[in-house]
């Protein structure tokens, strides 16, 4: 078959399989699953899972915060609307219950019946007085329904579990329309539901944000490289059609798009020009040389192939040792971008060659043009690093130690909200919520009575109320909701609802009153929520305000130490869980993953010098240029004070898979030069001046593309950006620097 024909059949398989990509990628969703970012496979996600089983989930729920804009909540204008809303919101499809200020009551049993008294009255202004001395004398309303500054009301409002996006969009669209019809002017809005909407639309957009700008950033450094119309549009063909392949190999799998794998296309588009650019540019080279095409294409293979194939394989170890890590959204971003790596380096030497076949070649003298100018620059370039190799050293030392000191400054933690800015506002409604009410973060303890004991046991009950002392005064829990204040809501019915009675009752008649009234409602949802209907086990849950996983680490310590030294464990068994606790955890793999990660990638660029020179010595002398700029973007981080969290630690991992890219380029020229017979300082003379341009350029349209990142509204997204782009920035210096400068003081010639 000829050269011709081979390159049509090429282009035709291309295109059909390209089709099927493209009905697969259609078939692509969007998606944020806060359950994604559990530890999977953690023994303490079963056990969340199987508490969640039968009390509910912690997170299924909305809180909507009505401020009065610095007037008294006790305004009869604003309760009404209040009121209007709580009854709109009871009505909707996707609400379970509401729990709102203007329906709370407070039940009163007396010996002729049962009643719930109102502790609002919202259409009798009268009686505002009465009732804001009633409120405000009732510590479990504070910070909870009502402002401590008596000037804002929060609603919360239960929805169905593991709400769907489009589900979510129903309800909020419905609750924006309502709210402005009722003209409310001050409303903040938190919850599940509401993060799962803004979190997708945010991607959605942000997405078509990155491509269309590293599109054109792309196109701008080819333009300026190879200053012709097919050495732009052929590249960013074959680049494209390699994300497809990728979306469609993710649409197969039925794959969402998720916080994580939005970043793919982008990162593809930039990563897969990179085999692109140096199949064009040697080609473009032997082409200004005068060579014959079918002999130019043939020689950029030979030589180009196989670099390109360690570097592609590099990039994809990089990726691929995220999947040490438990977090199921970070293993599919790097398991499919290897994926889409290998995909993309399978399609730059089939369609290039096959485009580059077909089409006429370039003008010699304009390609000569092109290609005599870089060398220039080259050798300025090395000139200036054989006269200061001594000042490279002592300068590449400095920056270590440097970066040593600001590693020691870097603090893991993270928030409920990492991913988003503090202007953002769905963040400022989380810390209205901090600030005026008991907070967002979700607070569950897992309550076990002894055996032959149930919940609403004497002692029970007292070890309950000692946790529960523990966690107001010393923990910084805002708001409880146990099986001790059940019982002691139901004491102070049995006593007129005055408040001196939210007690556990003193005798056991009392409480042999109110288990006999639990145990007729033992199978009511209210009541299920926070006790098991055999009532051995329970539920001690609240919200406090979002600390951090780090101190919320230590506060958890101090509260496990106060259990074992106050708690009976033969009254009394607790165990701490929920997704506040497991999204902390996830802390504890972020150094782990990130060192096990780099000690992967290390080990395999180790391999693949030590196959191509046999030299333990030159080993060391690849891993240095790359740990450096890894090193520095530690230190930077320590230095801005930027907390290392779970989707931050990833960016050492990308950044080392990328940057190692351009060592490995020069290092199998550099023994291509040496088995031609050449001297060591003239082979390094070689293949600086041969790689250099291709290094240069792929650099930058890599740090072009990754610097699009930094558009983003997600602080992962954002960092990711800004830093792996510093990162390839620092490895190109180091690799035209301080690889030659290495290579030619340490490097030793084996004897033949």
């Amino acid at each position: 078959m000829s050269y011709r024909n081979l390159s049509y059949l090429v282009l035709l398989s291309v295109a059909v399989l390209s089709a099927i990509s493209l009905y697969f990628a259609l078939r692509l969703r969007f998606d944020y699953n806060f359950d994604n970012f559990f530890p999977k496979g953690d023994p303490d996600l079963a056990y969340y899972f199987s508490y969640r089983d039968k009390f509910g989930n912690d997170n299924d729920y909305l809180l909507i915060g009505l401020d009065n804009q610095g007037k008294s909540l006790f305004n009869q204008n604003f309760l009404t609307k209040v009121d209007s809303l709580t009854s709109f919101l009871q009505r909707q499809p996707h609400v379970e219950a509401v729990l709102s200020p203007t329906t709370v009551k407070s039940p009163v049993i007396e010996p002729f019946g049962y009643f719930e008294i109102p502790y609002l009255h919202p259409y009798e202004p009268e009686r505002y007085g009465q009732d804001s001395v009633h409120i405000y004398s009732s510590p479990e309303l504070i910070g909870t329904l009502f402002s401590e500054d008596a000037m804002a009301v929060s609603l919360f409002v239960r929805t169905t579990e593991n709400l769907s996006k489009g589900a979510s969009d129903t309800l909020l669209t419905a609750l924006n329309q309502q709210l402005e019809e009722l003209q409310l002017q001050e409303v903040h809005v938190a919850g599940k539901a509401l993060a799962q909407s803004v979190f997708i639309d945010k991607m959605q957009v942000e997405l078509a944000i990155f491509m269309s700008a590293a599109i054109v950033l792309v196109l701008l450094f080819l333009w300026l490289a190879f200053r012709t119309i097919w050495g732009v549009l052929v590249p960013v063909v074959v680049v494209l059609l390699s994300v497809l392949w990728a979306m469609g190999v993710m649409g197969l799998f039925h794959k969402p798009i998720d916080l994580m794998t939005v970043l793919l296309p982008t990162i593809m588009f930039v990563v897969g020009m990179s085999d692109v650019v140096h199949i064009l540019s040697r080609y473009l080279t032997e082409t200004g040389n005068g060579t014959p095409k079918l002999q130019a294409l043939k020689l950029t293979v030979k030589e180009v192939g196989m670099a390109t194939f360690l570097t592609s394989f590099t990039t994809a170890v990089g990726f691929l040792t995220l999947l040490t890590t438990a977090i199921v959204p970070i293993r599919n971003f790097g398991l499919y971008t290897a994926i889409s790596i290998g995909l993309a380096y399978l399609l730059a030497f089939s369609v290039l060659p096959a485009l580059l076949f077909l089409l006429k070649p370039p003008n010699p003298s304009r390609a000569r043009k092109i290609s005599y100018s870089w060398p220039t620059l080259m050798r300025r370039i090395l000139r200036f690093v054989l006269q200061h190799p001594k000042a490279i050293l002592a300068s590449s030392a400095t920056v270590i130690l440097l970066s040593l000191v600001g590693i020691s400054q870097i603090k893991v933690d993270s928030t409920m909200l990492e991913d988003l800015g503090d202007d953002d506002p769905v963040i400022r409604d989380f810390m209205y919520f901090d600030e005026k009410f008991s907070g967002v973060r979700p607070f569950e303890l897992h309550l076990i009575a002894g055996e032959g004991r149930t919940m609403f046991d004497a002692q029970v009950l007292q070890e309950v109320e000692e946790l529960e002392r523990y966690l107001t005064h010393t923990y910084g829990l805002n708001f409880i909701t146990s099986p001790a204040t059940i019982v002691k809501t139901l004491h102070r019915a049995q006593n007129g609802g005055l408040q001196e009675f939210y007690t556990l009752p003193e005798s056991r008649k009392e409480l042999q009153s109110i288990k006999s009234r639990l145990q007729a409602f033992r199978h009511r949802s209210e009541l299920r929520h926070v006790v098991t209907p055999n009532g051995k086990e329970g539920r001690l849950s609240g919200n406090m305000q979002d600390i951090g996983s780090a101190s919320a680490t230590l506060r958890n310590d101090s509260l496990q130490a106060f259990i074992q030294q106050n708690i009976d464990p033969s009254v009394l068994q607790t165990r701490l869980t929920g997704s506040a606790p497991l999204m902390d955890k996830n802390n504890e793999y972020v150094t782990a993953n990130m060192l096990r990660g780099l000690l992967i990638a290390f080990g395999v660029i180790a391999v693949i010098v030590g196959l191509i020179f046999r030299s333990f010595r030159m080993i060391i002398i690849s891993l240095i240029p790359n740990l450096i700029p890894l090193l520095m973007i530690g230190g930077m981080m320590g230095f801005m004070g930027v907390k290392l969290t779970v989707t931050v630690s990833i960016i050492f991992t990308i950044a080392f898979g990328i940057a190692v890219d351009d060592t490995i380029h020069f290092l199998s020229k550099l023994k291509l030069e040496l088995l031609a017979g050449k001297s060591l300082p003239y082979a390094v003379k070689g293949t600086f001046i041969s790689t250099g341009k291709a290094i240069i350029i792929t650099s930058c349209i890599l740090v072009g593309g990754f610097l699009t990142l930094v558009l983003s509204t997600f602080d992962a997204t954002f960092y990711v950006g800004l830093f792996v782009s510093l990162t390839l920035v620092f490895a190109v210096v180091a690799d035209l620097l301080l690889l030659p400068v290495l290579v030619l003081c340490f490097y030793r010639l084996p004897k033949k």
